[in-house]
């Protein structure tokens, strides 16, 4: 019974242990990485998109390539 207890007790001041999880807030900073447009990156290296860089429309066109071929009834009817 005091082994039960003993690891009730380990088990309750683990819990107590946990850090807080939460950014430190600093009045007009953003703390974290700044985000990119995405048609302002290079298309992956194994060739999966066909976009140049910089360019929205190409990179546009080429996510709704990309959803076509996700898409069941055009893939059956082709």
């Amino acid at each position: 019974m005091i082994r039960v207890l003993l690891l009730v007790a380990l088990f309750g001041l683990a819990a107590c242990a946990e850090r807080e999880q939460v950014a430190d807030f600093k009045k007009g900073k953003y703390q974290g990485k700044p985000d990119t447009q995405a048609w302002d990156n290079a298309p992956l290296a194994y060739g999966s998109g066909k976009w140049t860089k910089g360019d929205r429309a190409s990179w546009e066109n080429q996510i709704k390539t990309r959803q076509l071929g996700q898409n069941e009834d055009v893939r059956i009817n082709q």
